[in-house]
Order: C-alpha cells, then sequence, then structure tokens
C-alpha cells in the first residue's frame, strides 16, 4: 500500500512553524485531498531522511474555522498539540485577518485568539482528572501515584505524568523519559515532564514527549505541568515555565487552561513526487 494514495503531481506543499523549538511540519489540507498514513508521517518526520518534526500536523476544513489532525514523529496521533495549535491559529489570524478564532481537535472545540506583541493564546479546555479519564490502567490517586518520585497524572487530551524535582538539570531525561513513557499504568503511554519549582509562580521545566522523545518545548506538557503544581500547592493557577526552547505562560481559569508565546513560520516547501513515492 502506498504511504498516500493521491500523490499530487506538483508535490505536497508544507509549512515548517514552531513554537519556542518545539517543531512541526504542517499541511494544510483544506484545498487538496491529503490521506497521511503512519508510513508517510515517519517519512517526513525522520531528520535525516525527510524534513523533520516533533509533530505533524494537518490543517483540514471544519467549522467555524478550521479542523486540526496531529502525528507524533513515529506515525502513531495525538489527540492534543498545544504549541502546534499555537502556530496553526497564528497562520490562520494573519490569512484570515481574525484576531479570534475557534478549531475542532479530537481533544474538542479550543480557542485561540492574538494576545498581542506577537504572542498567541489558545485554551487547551479543562484538564482531565481523573483516573479513567487521563487515562490511567487501574483506580488510584492521580495528585501522587504509586511510582517512584509520587509523580501527579493529567489528561489534556493527552496522557502527562510530571515529576516535581529539585534540580531539573540534573535528571538524565533520555533514560529516564523512555522509562516512564511506557509505565504499565499508562495504557496509551505517557508524556513525562521533569518539573522544578522557582517560586510561587514560576516554574522551569524539561520534557520527553510520548512517540518522538526529548523536544525543547511542550504547550500540553506546560498545561499538565502548571496543573499539577497547582493541584499540589506548589504554585498558584498562572505560571510562567521556563523550557529549553524559552518561555510559555500558562494560566488554569474556569473555562479552561491557556497558555500563551511566541510561534516562528521558519519556511515553506513542497515534498516532492519522488520523495512522496518512495514511501510506499
Amino acid at each position: 500500500m502506498r504511504a498516500m494514495q493521491r500523490i499530487p503531481t506538483s508535490g505536497l506543499p508544507f509549512m515548517k512553524m514552531h513554537g519556542l523549538g518545539n517543531d512541526f511540519v504542517i499541511v494544510d489540507a483544506r484545498a487538496q485531498s491529503v490521506e497521511i498514513t503512519p508510513a508517510l508521517a515517519r517519512g517526513i518526520g525522520h531528520r535525516q531522511f525527510g524534513v523533520g518534526f516533533d509533530q505533524l500536523a494537518v490543517i483540514e476544513s471544519g467549522e467555524p474555522d478550521a479542523h486540526l489532525v496531529f502525528y507524533n514523529a513515529d506515525g502513531s496521533t495525538s489527540a492534543a498539540c498545544g504549541n502546534a495549535t499555537r502556530c496553526i491559529a497564528r497562520f490562520l489570524m494573519e490569512e484570515t485577518g481574525k484576531s479570534e478564532l475557534t478549531l475542532t481537535t479530537e481533544r474538542g472545540t479550543l480557542y485561540a485568539r492574538d494576545a498581542g506583541e506577537g504572542l498567541t493564546s489558545v485554551n487547551m479546555g479543562p484538564p482531565q482528572l481523573d483516573w479513567h479519564e487521563i487515562p490511567l490502567a487501574e483506580e488510584v490517586d492521580t495528585l501522587e501515584l504509586p511510582i517512584e518520585g509520587g509523580p501527579t497524572a493529567t489528561g489534556m487530551g493527552n496522557p502527562h505524568c510530571t515529576f516535581f524535582v529539585e534540580d531539573a538539570e540534573a535528571i538524565p531525561l533520555t533514560e529516564f523519559g523512555a522509562r516512564y513513557e511506557y509505565h504499565p499504568l499508562y495504557p496509551q503511554r505517557t508524556n513525562v515532564q521533569v518539573a522544578q519549582i522557582i517560586g510561587p509562580d514560576h516554574i522551569r521545566m524539561r520534557v520527553w514527549e510520548r512517540g518522538v522523545g526529548i523536544t525543547l518545548a511542550s504547550g500540553s506538557s506546560s498545561c499538565a505541568t502548571a496543573v499539577s503544581a497547582a493541584r499540589r500547592g506548589l504554585t498558584g493557577r498562572k505560571v510562567q515555565i521556563d523550557l529549553d526552547g524559552g518561555t510559555i505562560w500558562i494560566d488554569w481559569r474556569e473555562d479552561g487552561v491557556w497558555m500563551t508565546g511566541p510561534t516562528c513560520h521558519v519556511f515553506s516547501g513542497t515534498l516532492t513526487p519522488e520523495f512522496l513515492g518512495a514511501l510506499g
């Protein structure tokens, strides 16, 4: 089976964008018929033989503004991707002239707005705090899991496991993240964060994303960490999070978890028919 049933004779246009170094290939499928398969996603995501990305995002036609679909670098899907949503929201706002958007995802309906000074905000919705929503394999206290280090579990449309540590820089994240991504308590695997509390409204965080590995930033992980810290009484509900790729601001409000930060459209390009055909 070919990686994509319909290969455009002129190739497949895409954009490369990032939010704080969390990088994405974005395909606009509103005006062209595109079928993304795991093989195609893996091929584009390869940093030597393809383009490379932390996530692949597809913009599809939807009401009122657009529908978004996300893929990890290993070809698996994700219901949510905060930084990719912010990047796409910025692109669509510049395209339409709107300052507010309503986007649909597998996670649900997300609201985006221009926050001024080049920043974009997205409401990632209410966090999922019950064990079966995250989901976990069994009923446990999500505030402090029965795992060494007592991490907190949170769902943001994808599962998260947040460890609070004294020194985030000292954690060997490659080994640490890989170990807990596949923990049996998480049947769908999990994103792993190590978070250091700097102050009542300030966190230093590093992240391992399921299906990807270490990333410079993660929007949904930032939301999950902020929610976890507030639930444990370590911070308030509005925090600054310093990631490897820069700073993001999280505000857990009554209507959901808002995240605000910068985005960047790096370049646009075209995947050639030769490349697409070779993935068959």
